[in-house]
């Protein structure tokens, strides 16, 4: 198939912390270089990304969007992301396929608990990253303090590109810092040398670098991740924004690509349309697609197996470009019924980052009862989309939701009464504990037997132990077809839906489930007795291997002043916390450490009053311990 000559391709994500202006940022570059013929506005809710009626109304992204424009001879696809805490998953899902990034921060309220976030993400991955430090021209703007925030909250590794006249006022303006200048070019240098050697050599025993050299340097380790570079501007008045785009297509190369063999790329993001079609947005590595090409996708399920995910792109739109689609690029393309973000096209490789699932669990009823079944349908459609929303039937005619916060909760909320005129009431949410088989459990029913319902049925189940991190498994030591087909996968759905519920009402996981014996009478038996008596069985059989019950642990930092740390690791203590380091001493102490997620809340509410209200506090679900019973 043939390639057209298409410019150099990056996908760059703007990453923030809430309010900094990432989505004002976007319009500016869209407008600036020519792709949007106005100046969208968020207090206004017309921006191009933000396009749904939930994102206008709230003036925050929640998912995130896609848009193009084209520099000399980049074209560059900006994905504009969320910046809530709450929609963590969102944005770690849309790095997999950046090329780089710009980190955006305020001028004004300066490194956030977010924004270390972020950073930390992004070092771990080495992914290229510019920070842009917005707001320049507002009250209270900063520029050489907010750098030392910078160098010491966030990366040592910077050096500012451009400087600032008329901080704080209406009348900003950027100058940029030529390399030319020897002064410039010293200190530039001396910051690269702390990462690169050959800079170090020059700088220690001379000669000393040159312009050429820094400029080389500064773009290397920009696009190795251990570099960033730092410009000042403003996304709303323009200034310094055409610097950001040339440093964007200077210093973040492309990722290599070949346009041949067969399509390989990742699924990032799923739209819902009319009629439940689905719109997913596709990063390609490899290959071409082109309109009406048949495709299978592939994806990973909880349990660890492969299942395929077939199609036709009955519709293609390559972002800011012309069909085909072609390695590097972005495509929003629909006519892969059921398909969801993380799919795979040509290969389940390990690109995507880790993160942990959602651990707060609500219960959501219908505010009438007669939209409780359309209330469920709805959210059983928006979880079919997304792998990270979990929603279940529960017992009490509700359904059970996980998600990551409150924020993301009235996000929910508002799309079920939008997008389907469903008024919905959330329980609190509460953190979901875990359960894990401790040994080894059997139990089996022969037919035909008797309690209340006869079952024609015989079915052995054992319980198992699985590895850490496997979810779910089932197998068979039985002999495959001495059951009809329907029955087999009875008994597996069935076990699989059953270990939603253990033996203290947690859900069960790294579970293995083994089909030991079975038997039917045909023409009695039906599909429907395996599904009756399977509970029934696994039950008793988990009984025998007993489960031992887990909860959700957070990764914590904490950076305090220096006169809080006895009162605010008293706290922590009393809270269960174990502490892994304490840092700092000069200015300012960091508390890092572990902390049972149900007690992370009481530390966010009482941390302010420990700390005169300039503590920061920052954490992340870690994975889960044993349950201490005291």
């Amino acid at each position: 198939m043939h390639t057209p000559n298409i410019p150099n391709v990056l996908n760059i994500g703007i990453l923030a912390h809430v309010d900094a202006g990432k989505t004002s940022l976007t319009e500016r570059l869209l407008f600036d270089h020519g792709a949007i013929d106005r100046l969208g506005s968020v207090d206004s809710g017309d921006t191009r990304t933000d396009d749904g009626e939930i994102e206008r109304q709230r003036g925050i992204t929640v998912r995130s969007a896609v848009a193009a424009f084209t520099v000399g001879d980049t074209h560059i696809n900006l994905i504009d992301t969320p910046g809530h805490s709450d929609f963590i998953a969102e944005v770690e899902r849309a790095l997999e396929v950046l090329d780089g990034a710009v980190l955006l921060l305020s001028a004004v309220e300066g490194v956030q608990a977010q924004t270390r976030v972020l950073m930390r993400t992004l070092r771990r991955l080495r992914l290229p990253t510019v920070v842009f430090v917005n707001k320049i021209d507002r009250a209270g703007a900063r520029s050489d303090d907010l750098l030392t925030d910078i160098r010491r909250r966030l990366t040592p590794h910077v050096a500012p590109l451009n400087g600032v006249a008329g901080l704080g006022t209406a009348d900003a303006r950027v100058r940029p810092n030529s390399l030319d200048d020897p002064l410039v070019r010293a200190a530039v240098a001396e910051a690269l040398a702390e990462v690169d050697p050959d800079i170090l050599a020059a700088v220690v025993d001379g000669p000393e670098p040159t312009a050429d050299d820094v400029r080389g340097s500064l773009a290397a380790r920009t696009a190795d991740g251990s570099f960033h570079p730092v410009l000042f501007g403003s996304a709303l008045g323009g200034q310094g924004v055409r610097e950001l785009t040339e440093g964007i297509a200077r210093l973040i190369p492309p990722a290599p690509a070949s346009g041949g063999g067969a399509p390989r790329g990742t699924v990032f993001a799923v739209r819902p349309g009319p009629g439940g079609e689905r719109t997913a947005y596709l990063r390609l590595y490899d290959g071409e697609v082109a309109r009406r090409q048949r495709l299978t996708f592939l994806r990973r399920e909880p349990d660890g197996r492969t299942s395929e995910v077939p199609g036709r792109a009955t519709h293609l739109d390559v972002i800011g470009g012309a069909e085909p689609l072609t390695a590097g690029n972005i495509a929003a393309l629909t006519g892969v019924p059921g398909i969801r973000v993380g799919d795979r096209l040509g290969e389940l490789g390990d690109r995507a980052p880790q993160f942990a699932p959602p651990t707060l669990e609500t219960l959501v009823r219908a505010r009438r009862s007669e939209q409780a079944a359309l209330l469920r349908t709805a959210l059983l459609t928006l979880a079919d989309q997304d792998p990270l929303l979990h929603a279940r039937p529960a017992s009490t005619g509700a359904t059970a939701l996980l998600l990551y916060g409150e924020v993301q909760m009235e996000v929910l909320a508002a799309t079920l009464r939008q997008d389907f005129g469903v008024e919905a009431d959330f329980e609190p949410g509460r953190v979901r504990f875990l359960e894990r088989p401790r040994g080894t459990g059997e139990a089996c029913f022969e037919m035909p037997w008797h309690d209340r319902t006869k079952y024609w049925a015989t079915i052995g189940l054992r319980v198992e132990p699985g590895p850490p991190g496997s979810g779910g498994a089932f197998g068979y030591e039985t002999e495959l077809g001495a059951l009809p087909r329907a029955f087999h996968q009875a008994i597996e759905d069935t076990v699989h839906t059953t270990m939603r519920t253990g033996l203290s009402g947690a859900p069960v996981t790294d579970y293995r489930v083994t089909l030991i014996r079975s038997g039917y009478c045909a023409p009695i038996s039906t599909a429907a007795d395996f599904r009756g008596l399977t509970p029934i069985v696994l039950r008793r059989a988990l009984e025998g291997a007993r489960t031992r019950l887990y909860e959700p642990y957070h990764a914590f930092e904490a950076e305090i002043p220096l006169d809080a740390l006895s009162p605010v690791t008293a706290q922590l203590a009393s809270d269960g916390a174990e502490f892994s380091g304490t840092t700092g001493g000069s200015t300012s102490w960091l508390i890092t450490g572990e902390l049972p997620a149900r007690r992370v809340r009481e530390v966010e509410l009482r941390l302010p009053g420990l700390t005169r209200g300039e503590g920061v506090w920052w954490s992340r679900v870690s994975g889960d311990r044993e349950l201490r019973r005291h």
